[in-house]
């Protein structure tokens, strides 16, 4: 089980949880913060103490009093008229990370929500009952609000949910489960919209298949050297070192490895004296989007242990402050900043593709046909990636750079973060489908080499993935293999993964 503090969750928690469906608990200490805060703003309402978001309107209403009477219908309008979220509903992996990430910062203690609600959302995700959650209608700004009011629709027995695998209204599922829906108290719902936790979910779920991706697309570089005979003089240690980057070293260093005892890698000078960039510069190229990667792994396990709501409660309810935590500038400029990582993944896996493919690049057979002419062989493969491609261009347009005033302008600067996550998600799909074009290409080429000359490495990565792609030894419907090698890469069984690697503080090794 993973225990919920408010502190230290990691994106590895986050991968146990929502991936693996492991369990969590909460930190007795973290409720006893949360209670404590709780009691202040029930000392808030008693009191008649003017606080934002307790007893007075939200953005542009916010000078508006709420008699103490109607503080809880206060609360109930806020969901209900926040729940304007449009489109497809995120995927039930994004939607759990979006509860974990809510109860965990709540759990810190300065929200003033009750112990009941905390423990129903650890219900909700110990039970598997998953808000549906329309992806699209979220600024980025004032908090996740339409998103996350769709997720606390759940909570009080309005919103659909998904249980058992299976679209439900939540108010069903609770009461086959026993247990009532919530009813809202004074700043509860509030708490539950004002944050970041949509973009953020939607972040760490792409990080996730980012990171494994990276890590296969050195793998199936790796058996690309091979097919095109590739020059192994480009991956020595002493070229890396003297610039200095320490993920461009590590990428290096792990293709050495993977290359070891390869008999289809060459030296300088024995076929030819340099390689084209797509080959020669895999380690400056893959290892600037680690370099990404490393950062936006940093902004997210920050992110993830935030409070991001507003008002926030100190001292036991003397300092209450209204902030702006829930802006979600931080998120959407790491997102941006991993499209574009995740974009060149796929554009020099693209070239090198092409040079796989090109019979006036490489002295492989043209397009790699078992009867060139009578048969096209991976000639339409380059051009599916050259088009997924394209479209990452387009999706990598930074979308942190726009901003549309809401709220009569009370709300005049937003960060669009979680339409950067969005976009770069389907990014690393787009991506990820072209490295399963390469990975098809490269098992072809080195078949054609003789298998039998590959690294040890390579070659078992070699006879898994031929259980997933057949060699092409006649003409068919290639868009099948696109998606089985796909699917393959992301449910992260090909070869050299995360689950064979682990962090030291010198970069990146394979486990012994």
């Amino acid at each position: 089980m993973v225990e919920l503090t408010g502190n230290g969750l990691t994106i590895a928690d986050v991968r146990k949880v929502c991936l693996e469906g492991e369990q969590v608990f909460l930190s007795r200490k973290s409720l006893q913060k949360a209670e404590k805060s709780r009691e202040a703003v029930q000392k808030i309402v008693r009191d008649g103490r003017t606080v934002y978001g307790i007893n007075t309107g939200f953005g542009k209403f916010s000078d508006t009093l709420i008699h103490e009477k109607d503080v809880m219908q206060l609360q109930l309008h806020l969901i209900r008229s926040h729940a304007c979220g449009t489109g497809e509903p995120f995927s039930n992996e994004v939607s759990r990370a979006m509860l974990l990430l809510r109860l965990n910062a709540l759990l810190k203690g300065y929200s003033g929500i009750r112990k009941e609600l905390l423990d129903r959302l650890a219900f909700m995700l110990n039970e598997h009952i998953t808000p549906v959650v329309p992806q699209q209608g979220s600024l980025g700004a004032s908090g996740d609000l339409a998103p996350l009011s769709h997720l606390a629709l759940a909570l009080i027995g309005e919103g659909d949910v998904i249980f058992q695998e299976r679209k439900r209204t939540s108010a069903d599922v609770f009461k086959e489960l026993g247990v009532q829906p919530i009813v809202l108290e004074a700043k509860e719902g509030l708490a539950l919209i004002n944050g970041t936790q949509a973009m953020t979910a939607m972040g760490v779920i792409c990080y996730a298949e980012a990171e494994a991706l990276a890590f296969q697309s050195e793998m199936i570089a790796s058996m690309t050297m091979e097919g095109l005979n590739g020059i192994m003089d480009a991956f020595h240690p002493s070229i890396h070192e003297a610039r200095g980057y320490p993920q461009q070293c590590a990428v290096a260093e792990r293709i050495r490895n993977i290359l070891a005892d390869s008999r289809l890698v060459t030296k300088q000078g024995d076929l030819r004296v340099q390689d084209a960039y797509s080959l020669r510069c895999i380690p400056q190229v893959h290892g600037a989007s680690w370099q990404v990667l490393d950062y936006v792994k940093e902004k997210l396990e920050i992110e993830m242990n935030a409070a991001t709501d507003n008002p926030l409660i100190f001292d036991g309810g003397r300092t209450v402050i209204s902030g702006g935590n829930f802006h979600g500038q931080p998120i959407a400029f790491a997102m941006d900043f991993l499209k574009m990582a995740m974009a060149e993944l796929a554009n020099i896996s693209e070239r090198r593709i092409e040079r796989l493919v090109n019979p006036h690049l490489s002295d492989l057979p043209p397009f790699l046909s078992p009867q060139p002419g009578l048969q096209s062989g991976a000639m339409i493969l380059q051009y599916c990636a050259a088009s997924l491609v394209s479209e990452n261009k387009t999706l990598a347009h930074p979308a942190s750079v726009d901003s549309i005033p809401s709220s009569a302008n009370q709300e005049d600067h937003v960060s669009m973060g979680t339409i950067a996550a969005r976009h770069c998600y389907v990014i690393v799909q787009n991506a990820r489908r072209v490295l399963a074009i390469e990975c098809i290409c490269a098992l072809q080429a080195a078949e054609y080499r003789g298998a039998d000359k590959m690294a040890s490495a390579t070659r078992a990565f070699y006879e898994d993935a031929r259980l997933i792609v057949p060699s092409i030894t006649e003409d068919r419907v290639f868009s099948k293999d696109i998606e089985h090698a796909a699917q393959w890469l992301k449910k992260n069984k090909a070869g050299w993964t995360t689950s064979r690697i682990k962090r030291e503080p010198d970069g990146w090794k394979r486990n012994a």
